[in-house]
């Protein structure tokens, strides 16, 4: 007697059917990439972000972004490495500033300096204070970022970048309000926003939704981490607000002392999100690389960017 299918195949009968991510098309241009650095506190550290710098420039990413310590407590360094990365490389960088803190003139005296140096490109932040410390205003400083925004594009006209909180800033009065908050930093006189880490791509899209139901034209970047240390992704989504899901937690489980194992899970994880972003429509995305390239470089692979590649301009 006829038993039916073996229960193999019954899901294949039953379920639904789904097709692959399309493939990318040779006529259409690879999509937009750019990298965040942090700057080095040691020699050591310094050349390995030099030679993270080296084997991602050839990428021709849109622009580099250099971050900014809690409290302004990387400015100096961070000053360096944006200044030289505008002497001794190809890239466009462009500068974390942060209002926390610090003066208007302390704030806009940095913002004349990078502009004699010739940098042009300014990612506004309000910051974070030092570790343990609430936030407060400077009583003359910029209060927040979209004041910051204001205030720099009247300095000089900067490209400036501002931050969006997919899963909602941890300390906006609700999701509304922080949207609210990114309409303003935009009207200031903001370009693009860079959305801050998520790893399901239906929160960013949700996301989207929300701010062009807003009335948001400007692009929202997403902003993409590949992970190769799992316990230092989950301290940072603990500390930045941004959710853990359990398949992530799953994906990486077992593989704490099998460093190639990790990074290949990475690797496909990031893949995979930006594929189905792509799919999606996104044609540009902020890697923040923690320094390290490799990941960032394989997945720009394959999304079609190559070195020299003359659509990353």
């Amino acid at each position: 007697m006829d038993q039916g299918p073996v229960p193999a195949l019954r899901r294949w009968l039953d379920g639904p059917r789904f097709l692959p991510l399309p493939a990318r098309d040779a006529a259409v241009p690879a999509p937009r990439l750019s990298f965040e650095f942090f700057p080095p506190a040691t020699e050591v550290l310094e050349a390995q972000l030099w030679a993270c710098i080296r084997r991602l420039e050839p990428l021709r990413p849109r622009f580099v972004s250099v971050t900014y310590g809690a409290g302004g407590s990387t400015q100096a360094r961070t000053h360096a490495t944006v200044s030289r990365i505008a002497r001794e490389t190809t890239l466009v960088p462009a500068a974390h500033l942060t209002c926390v803190g610090a003066t208007r003139a302390e704030v806009n005296e940095v913002a004349r300096q990078y502009w004699q140096d010739g940098v042009r490109h300014i990612v506004a932040l309000r910051g974070d204070p030092p570790k343990g410390t609430p936030f407060a205003p400077h009583a003359d400083g910029y209060a927040y970022a979209a004041d910051l925004v204001a205030g720099l594009a009247r300095i000089a006209p900067f490209d400036i970048t501002v931050a969006a909180y997919p899963e909602t800033h941890p300390q906006a009065e609700s999701p509304e309000a922080d949207l609210d908050n990114l309409k303003r930093k935009l009207d200031a006189g903001a370009t693009r926003a860079i959305t801050q880490l998520f790893f399901d791509t239906a929160t960013y899209l949700r996301f989207l939704d929300r701010c062009l139901a807003a009335g948001i034209t400007a692009p929202i970047v997403p902003g993409i981490m590949p992970v190769s240390n799992f316990a230092a992704a989950a301290r940072f989504c603990a500390a930045c607000g941004a959710s853990l899901p359990d398949w992530l937690s799953d994906a990486f489980a077992g593989t704490e002392n099998d460093p190639e194992l990790r990074r290949m899970v990475g690797a496909i994880v990031a893949a995979e999100q930006v594929r189905v972003l792509q799919a999606n429509g996104v044609d540009e995305f902020h890697f923040y690389t923690l320094n390290r390239p490799d990941l960032t470089y394989a997945i720009a692979h394959i999304l079609g960017v190559r070195g020299g590649d003359s659509t990353q301009g």
